[in-house]
């Protein structure tokens, strides 16, 4: 079963990003008249959001914290493939009437929180601060650290997703699930490798 789940979501991860763009009317149902998500797909998607919009905060310091040049290629890829993926989550809550949470790197915040909630991953604000304090070559080791352990978290968000019944039966959102599987776990394939090298050319 989960040899057929991966091969799923490998094909599904050739999608191009025009077909993560996808979006269903308002209105559309599934037959019975139910409509054609469920709440688990909603806390996915509106979790993403601030998931997404912390990592974005921790590769956008790397031009003002030293980070090498591979480190900043890197740092710019993030930015620029999970800015894409804010905009898919909100659009799709948006057009399905479902409430947009803000894109804040502090975590998920909904109506009704006293303060936002850290999504698997997602790093502690001492985290964040130690990152933050960091420069030049420390600064890489510890964004190296620190994002794999936020890349694993939206995998665990991936495997939720799909453990909840009747869940990620939407296109857009099995796609944007499937994206999410393929491209973090590429990256953190690519961040252990650095990170092994980091730690050799330190010795």
């Amino acid at each position: 079963m989960k040899t057929t789940f991966l091969v799923i979501i490998a094909t599904a991860a050739c999608a191009s990003a025009a077909g993560r763009q996808e979006t269903l009317p308002p209105a559309a149902k599934a037959d019975g008249g139910r409509p054609s998500y469920t709440s688990a797909d909603v806390h996915f998607v509106a979790g993403m959001i601030g998931h997404h919009a912390q990592a974005i905060q921790m590769a956008g310091w790397a031009p003002s914290h030293g980070a090498s040049p591979a480190m900043r290629v890197l740092c710019e890829r993030i930015v620029v493939a999970q800015t894409d993926e804010i905009a898919f989550a909100q659009r799709w809550l948006r057009e399905r009437n479902e409430v947009v949470p803000p894109a804040d790197p502090r975590g998920h915040v909904m109506p009704g929180m006293d303060h936002p909630m850290l999504m698997p991953g997602m790093l502690t604000p001492e985290q964040m601060a130690q990152l933050d304090a960091a420069r030049g070559r420390e600064f890489d080791r510890l964004f190296l650290t620190f994002m794999i352990q936020h890349h694993q978290g939206a995998l665990t968000m991936v495997a939720q997703l799909l453990a909840a019944p009747g869940a990620a039966q939407d296109g857009p959102v099995f796609r944007f699930a499937a994206d999410v599987n393929a491209d973090q776990t590429t990256e953190i394939d690519r961040m252990t490798r650095m990170l092994d090298d980091f730690k050799r050319s330190a010795q």
